[in-house]
């Protein structure tokens, strides 16, 4: 039975790994000229971003609680985040290529 406190813990670690999910993803996309080259770093990259975080969420702050098996937990804390960063950088957010940027370029400075 899992209580309450881990619970939330649980919820807090799947938020704050779903934003990092997909500030990365945006982050690939924006930096990466290559559409493959943003998908697989996001896929390769994030999901150790992901796992640095729940040992310091999980271990240092000690959020969460005891799931009983590995897999479930990487499933709960580093698959799920991802899927769900991906899917709102790449359907609820605007593409790179159609957000204008101010020119920020200063002449003679």
């Amino acid at each position: 039975m899992v209580s309450v406190a881990s619970l939330v813990g649980f919820l807090v670690i799947v938020a704050v790994h779903t934003l990092v999910a997909t500030v990365a993803t945006r982050y690939f996309r924006v930096r990466l000229k290559t559409q493959w080259g943003a998908a697989l770093f996001a896929l390769a990259a994030t999901p150790v971003l992901l796992v640095v975080s729940t040992l310091v969420l999980s271990g240092v702050l000690g959020l969460g609680g005891n799931l009983g098996d590995r897999n479930t937990v990487l499933f709960v804390v580093v698959l799920l985040p991802l899927t769900l960063g991906y899917s709102i950088d790449l359907f609820w957010l605007p593409s790179p290529e159609e957000i204008d940027l101010p020119d920020t370029r200063r002449d003679g400075q």
